[in-house]
């Protein structure tokens, strides 16, 4: 293993040395400073956010102009800002994808230039390239739920929010509250990075339970497919998914706005919130608190979940700021186990509660230089307690009927995890002009600290578990006015496995710019390279049967990908086809090393690779329609569970669908708004886990609908009326969990 690491160091290194080449040249390549004639001004969205890398040009009589031989078109800074040579008299021109095409006179210098959004929209990401960059430049395949969609779809928990990602799959192990897992383009479920405000929030080793995640207080969601290690180290294998938290603006004369709602259904469903933001002399805030209940469809499953978040920021003097976020969410669910399959579990439960607060400083160095520090503290708690022994039973189902009795067995796991995370981040920004384009350089260092204390309870055997890993990455942004490419790595040092390089590259290229009903054409394509370290169980474990290997290598990922995507009618619809092909290896599983005893090695391999079809169509400023469709070809082509028919050599990846979609709508009409949302999931390989004779290997999948309405009482009240799965659809998430039926919630919203 050590010559491996030794030569990807080496190619860190070319790779360092080319990237610097490149900076050295857009630096020598840059124009001389504008002077003060020359045209200045902003680039910014219909709510004043500044819109980076917006194209701008001088349109003069003749058409497009140039002073003392520059060119006549530069792309704007993150803060949405351009300098442009004067030419007498003449137009500024702005154009960004998804956005019009808006025009100012020169004479309005300084000028703010305003560009609408297109029907179908436009969005500007960090998570991409951990700066804002319209998704149209990034290359990647992007999923972002906006404020807007989290109101309209009434989903008090993140994970529903997801099921609408093309290349996703949600697993949710019976009602709200179940434990719930993201399976993205065949991967595994710790095979996503998750953060907020760019903290990490997973568990060492990747596992994320999405059981409690709210979505109180959050500004938007955004989902990046593929390999991004480069970006963001250990666990953003198949997809990475960060959440950001809402900032406070000012309300009318400066008044705080404040926002609530209660609702509730059947199931004795509660759902409360209330929100409070605004600005208070040189700070902005945004605060919330919510409370989500239910006792669900059978005995012991009851789930209630407490969440408080807020995030305050205040600048410190003209060009710095610091801005500090926390937010808890705090969980216990009953865990009555397979229930469609015999009695429930009457007494087990799970309590998962998370703390997150971090702060982060932000300073710009010039008007080309950024810099960015963070320093964060997430912990989880988490306790699996079954203290009774229910009596035993014989599991059945159907035709389908276990072997042998099952017992009820006791136990009362707690476990603490503790990340440490600090960050460090410069941005430069080399505006160029003409051939040498547009440059941005981005350099970076992270540290984790994770901590664990693991609990067994019932056998008084505590362990702790400690590990310190470091990353550096450096990554080079070239944008031209049809080309956009960016390419990158990241050395990542760990305690468990030692070191790793993992690159990253993708590249846009618009084929044609929108000639009105023909919208732009646009072809992307990306590849990258995963890592994901193991598990603190899977790296310490002492237990005989369960036996950890503090010499595992990291599990890995390659991913590639190419499309293309069409804009139509104006920007009134949009396309997308994107091909995917992914590979994960030396994935983590249990080996038998006696008769009764086994340990943790490298030993799976799993191919997967298919396309992803997305659509989106505005025909009028009230409708909005999009859809999406899922094709998997996976195949495990090592196992880690060679006795198992459902982990078999040959057989399609776990609880990963073949085919899978959704179709979502939105209208509105005077005082009223309508959704209706539809899930599609096709059959996939899946277990009983019941020893049944004949066993049941495969779950048929389903099809759901939801519906969301809304009333405007007055200006300030809103009616609300959410109903999941429409159809009252009797399902299996996963085999034996038996999921909601139909369940209504009705309430108000009120706004101050």
């Amino acid at each position: 293993m050590q010559p491996r690491r030794i030569g990807g160091l080496a190619y860190a290194c070319r790779l360092s040395l080319v990237v610097l080449s490149l900076v050295t040249f857009a630096f020598v390549a840059s124009p001389a400073r504008a002077s003060g004639a020359d045209l200045t001004g902003v680039v910014v969205d219909q709510n004043g956010r500044p819109l980076p890398r917006a194209h701008v040009r001088v349109i003069g009589d003749g058409g497009q102009v140039s002073k003392a031989g520059q060119p006549s078109d530069v792309f704007a800074d993150d803060a949405g800002r351009f300098t442009l040579p004067a030419a007498g008299s003449c137009r500024i021109e702005a154009s960004l994808a998804g956005f019009r095409t808006t025009s100012v006179a020169c004479a309005e210098a300084p000028m703010r230039i305003e560009l609408p959004l297109a029907p179908i929209e436009e969005t500007v990401l960090v998570t991409a390239t951990r700066t804002g960059t319209p998704a149209s430049q990034t290359g990647l395949s992007t999923t972002t739920i906006t404020a807007e969609d989290i109101e309209r779809r009434q989903a008090p928990l993140v994970g529903d929010l997801l099921r609408t990602t093309p290349g996703a799959t949600l697993m949710q192990t019976g009602a709200p509250g179940g434990v719930t897992g993201l399976f993205v383009r065949g991967g595994e479920s710790n095979y996503n990075a998750v953060l907020i405000d760019g903290i990490p929030m997973n568990e060492p080793g990747g596992t994320f339970n999405f059981n409690n995640l709210t979505s109180e207080n959050l500004e938007r969601i955004e989902i990046v497919r593929g390999a991004n290690s480069a970006l963001f180290g250990s666990d953003a294998m198949s997809s990475v998914v960060q959440l950001f938290t809402r900032r406070g603006v000012a309300g009318q004369a400066n008044a705080p706005v404040v926002t609530g709602q209660i609702d509730g259904g059947n199931y004795s469903t509660l759902h409360a919130t209330v929100a409070a933001s605004g600005v208070a002399g040189r700070f902005d805030y945004s605060v919330a608190a919510a409370r989500f209940s239910t006792d669900n469809r059978v005995p012991n499953s009851a789930f209630d979940n407490n969440s408080v978040s807020a995030n305050v920021g205040t600048p410190i003097g003209a060009n710095a700021a610091i801005r500090g976020i926390v937010r808890a969410e705090l969980g216990t669910s009953g865990t009555p186990g397979q229930t469609a399959y015999g009695r429930p579990d009457l007494d087990a439960f799970y309590d998962h509660n998370d703390v997150v607060g971090g702060v982060t400083f932000e300073q710009d160095l010039s008007r080309a230089v950024h810099q960015r520090a963070t320093y964060s503290l997430s912990s989880s708690r988490q306790a699996s307690t079954n203290l009774i022994a229910d009596p035993p039973y014989t599991p059945a189902y159907g035709s389908s009927v276990s072997d042998f009795e099952w017992y009820d067995f006791t136990f009362d796991n707690h476990t603490t995890l503790r990340r440490h995370y600090a960050s460090y981040q410069a941005d430069w920004h080399v505006a160029n002009r003409g051939r040498a384009g547009d440059h941005r350089i981005t350099a970076l260092a992270d540290w984790n600290g994770e901590r664990a204390t693991l609990d067994d309870r019932l056998n008084a055997d505590k362990s702790t578990a400690s590990r310190d890993n470091f990353g550096a990455a450096i990554q080079h942004q070239m944008l031209w006015h049809r080309l956009s490419t960016t390419a990158g790595a990241r050395v990542e040092n760990n305690d468990s496995f030692g070191t790793a390089v993992v690159p990253r590259g993708s590249a846009v290229v618009a084929l044609h710019q929108s000639t009105g009903s023909f919208g732009d054409t646009r072809v992307h394509a990306a590849a990258g390279l995963g890592i994901k370290e193991p598990t603190l169980l899977q790296s310490f474990s002492t237990s005989p049967y369960f036996k950890g290997n503090p010499d595992l290598d990291p599990e890995r990922s390659r991913t590639a990908e190419a499309g293309v995507e069409q804009r139509f009618a104006s920007d009134r619809a949009k396309v997308d086809v994107t091909w995917f092909d992914n590979s994960y290896r030396d994935i983590i599983g249990l080996r038998s090393t006696g008769s009764i005893t086994s340990e943790y090695f490298n030993i799976g391999l799993t191919r997967a690779r298919g396309a992803e079809l997305s659509a989106e169509i505005a025909p009028l400023p009230s409708l909005r329609v999009r859809g999406g469709y899922t094709f998997v070809d996976s195949e495990i082509l090592e196992s880690t569970s060679e006795f198992s028919p459902v982990f078999a050599v040959g057989q399609s990846a776990f609880r990963r669908p073949r085919h899978s979609g959704f179709v979502q709508g939105s209208w509105t009409w005077q005082r009223l708004t309508a959704d209706l949302t539809g899930i599609v999931i096709g059959n996939y390989v899946d277990s009983d886990f019941s020893s049944f004779t004949p066993p049941i290997v495969v779950n048929e999948g389903r099809t759901t609908w939801d519906a969301r309405l809304g009333y405007r009482i007055t200006s300030r009240v809103t009616g609300v009326l959410m109903i999941d799965n429409l159809t009252n659809l009797d399902y299996q998430e996963p085999l034996g969990y038996q999921a909601l039926q139909r369940a209504i919630r009705a309430g108000v919203r009120v706004g101050f």
